[in-house]
C-alpha cells in the first residue's frame, strides 16, 4: 500500500506574495511562534497532504508542476514530508506500513 499523510490539527493558509503561510490554529486561536513558510513547491506539497494522495501522487504532481526530474523531486518531497512529520504537523494515515 503507497504511504499517505493527513494534516494534525487545523491551519488557516494564506499566499502572501510569492509565499504561502501556514499558522497551526491551537485552542480557537493562531499559535504564532509556530508559523510556517512555504515557497511555491512546499504550498504545491501541503495542499496534496489531505489522507489520500500517496506520496508517489505528491512527486508526480512536483514533476509536472516544476522543472524538476523524478529522482530529484522525490527526494525533496520526502525530505519535506519529513520536515513536516517532525514538527509534528503531518503524521502517515492510520494502518498504513511505515
Amino acid at each position: 500500500m503507497a504511504k499517505t499523510y493527513v494534516k494534525c490539527g487545523e491551519f488557516v493558509t494564506r499566499a502572501i506574495a510569492d509565499e504561502t503561510i501556514v499558522v497551526p490554529i491551537k485552542a480557537g486561536v493562531g499559535d504564532l511562534d509556530s508559523i510556517y513558510t512555504l515557497n511555491d513547491v512546499g504550498a504545491t506539497i501541503w495542499g496534496l497532504i489531505d489522507g489520500a494522495t500517496t506520496v508517489d501522487g505528491i512527486v508526480a504532481a512536483v514533476v509536472s508542476t516544476f522543472d524538476v526530474g523524478a529522482d530529484e523531486a522525490r527526494s525533496d518531497v520526502l525530505e519535506f514530508l519529513g520536515s513536516l512529520e517532525q514538527v509534528g504537523i503531518i503524521q502517515p494515515v492510520a494502518g498504513e506500513p511505515g
